[in-house]
């Protein structure tokens, strides 16, 4: 379970605080889908970063499964980590590794041996529809099929949960339905997922629990819901 109590975010700039978060709550159970919706700047990275660790809330309290993320030391993070797989807009694939690498470097930093590389890293590229792909380099693929090689990288360690940030912001409408299709397939199989977007086609395409932000505040929390900002 994923549970957000009272969190707000406040950045300091030039002596003047700015709010990122504004005491959000929500709680996120096991094998749910849900989108974080809103424009630019209100508030769904900030709600990714704080998760992962990678910032810290200035008040409240985030909790992910059995670790409470505003008390894990810097140095334990990795650990925490191991169990969120993340998509990014951007792709960040490593251009000079094969989608065979880029898929199996997830593993190798996690310090799996070889033996189980070589024997997880195709099945994740079956899965996403590129096993024939393995021995090309990003510069060789579509936008679309590097969405699907970061996306096999995200699972290849069968995290808990996948956050997807725009994950379909750069790739045109047959793609970014595939790429829905996958993460809804993803999530049958009892991943959560977290999709953050402003896209509006998507979430109603999607028609599950959507949270919607607005100036760091969540303003609508409902399940099936439709994009509303407008």
């Amino acid at each position: 379970m994923i549970i957000f109590q009272g969190v707000s975010k406040e950045y300091k700039t030039n002596g003047h605080k700015s709010s990122a978060l504004d005491d959000v709550s929500f709680k996120i159970q096991p094998k749910e889908f849900v989108s974080l919706v809103g424009k630019s700047g209100a508030g769904k990275s900030t709600i990714i970063k704080l998760l992962i660790g990678e910032e810290k809330p200035s008040r409240g309290r985030i909790i992910f499964g059995s670790y409470d993320v505003t008390k894990v030391p810097q140095s334990e993070l990795h650990t925490m980590r191991r169990h969120i797989g993340t998509i990014f807009q951007d792709f960040k694939l490593l251009p000079e590794k094969t989608a065979f690498e880029n898929v199996s470097f997830a593993l190798e930093i996690a310090g799996r041996p070889q033996r189980e590389i070589n024997d997880l890293v195709p099945k994740a590229l079956e899965m996403v529809g590129l096993a024939n792909k393995a021995g090309n380099f990003p510069k060789e693929m579509s936008g679309g099929e590097k969405q699907r090689i970061a996306i096999a990288r995200a699972m290849i360690n069968n995290p808990d949960v996948i956050i997807a940030d725009e994950p379909t912001g750069n790739l045109d409408p047959i793609n970014t339905a595939d790429i829905l299709r996958l993460l809804l397939k993803i999530n049958e199989l009892g991943t959560t997922i977290i999709l953050a977007t402003h896209n509006k086609d998507v979430i109603n395409e999607l028609s599950r629990r959507v949270i919607s932000l607005e100036d760091g505040r969540v303003i609508r929390d409902e399940e099936e819901g439709k994009y509303l900002l407008l």
